[in-house]
């Protein structure tokens, strides 16, 4: 069928990586450098990830591709967690997409998951309406502006501990600082993990971090996107990687580390064992 879909200028397309959070139906992914549409099946082609391309080099067009099929995107967006599952229906929303809105419930309902628009926070966001009034938060849940209620009862409040010690092994710990060819990557397990994570989690150190060699870059805001794949390619393919860590926030522009990650191993020809932890933004391990 001919319909609306996007495309992607590989001449301009630098690989940074800002469209795939923008795209909760997780229709792109960033392969060989380059964004890469990887199924016409999870493109709507209503466009979420245009505005976020810094170089224009996604663009909607018409042609003959197979007929998007929300229940099958659904089965990609519920495994990004709660904060991708809101994007993506308030994706459909503000296009006015009522039919695939209420095919996007019904899926919610027959696999018994939550219709998260309608469950109410523990502790009512405090908005910034200051861009784009009501919706002005929709562009990217992780940046929105939220206060959480921190008090404690007397049972919850923690109890006076001895000092933790910190499980960091080698410095410095930021991607762009890396040396590819510093010693402690030699046979390491690594832990790749957004640059939020430590101070979402409590227990970052202790349950992430011991005897293992840490990396940390942010997708969303680092500019070097491209450069990272490289090097940690690099790492992958000179430093015999025993096992990769990832940790991350839920919010849908986190979920580029992965992204990164898997490209760089599919750069350096290595297929190493890879397990993901996802963080809440209460400090939990969804």
């Amino acid at each position: 069928m001919k319909r609306s879909i996007i495309t992607i200028d590989e001449d301009k397309c630098t690989g940074c990586s800002l469209c795939i959070p923008n795209c909760p139906e997780g229709a792109l992914q960033i392969i060989d450098g380059k964004a890469r549409l990887v199924s016409d099946l999870f493109c709507d082609g209503l466009g979420a990830c245009l505005g976020h391309c810094p170089e224009g080099a996604i663009s909607v067009v018409e042609r003959e591709a197979e007929e998007y099929d929300e229940y099958k995107v659904m089965g990609n967006v519920v495994k990004g967690g709660k904060n991708v599952v809101i994007a993506h229906l308030e994706h459909l929303k503000s296009h006015g997409q009522d039919e695939y809105f209420a095919q996007a419930l019904d899926f919610l309902k027959r696999n018994g998951f939550p219709n998260p628009l309608e469950q109410k926070p523990a502790a009512e966001p405090h908005q910034d309406h200051s861009h784009g009034g009501h919706h002005g938060h929709m562009g990217c849940p992780g940046s929105r502006m939220m206060q959480f209620n921190t008090e404690k009862t007397h049972t919850q409040a923690q109890t006076p501990s001895a000092p933790l010690s910190s499980e960091l092994r080698q410095w410095p710990v930021q991607l762009q600082l890396l040396n590819p060819q510093a010693p402690y990557f030699d046979n390491a397990d690594l832990v790749v993990a957004a640059d939020c994570v430590p101070f979402a989690y409590p227990n970052f150190h202790q349950r992430f971090l011991k005897d293992k060699t840490l990396v940390v870059f942010c997708p969303k805001l680092d500019h070097t996107i491209e450069q990272y794949v490289d090097k940690l390619a690099q790492i992958f393919r000179t430093k015999n990687i025993k096992s990769v860590t990832l940790v991350h926030m839920e919010v849908p522009c986190c979920f580029g580390v992965e992204s990164v990650v898997r490209t760089a191993m599919e750069k350096a020809g290595k297929n190493i064992t890879l397990k993901d932890y996802t963080i809440s933004l209460q400090g939990e391990i969804i």
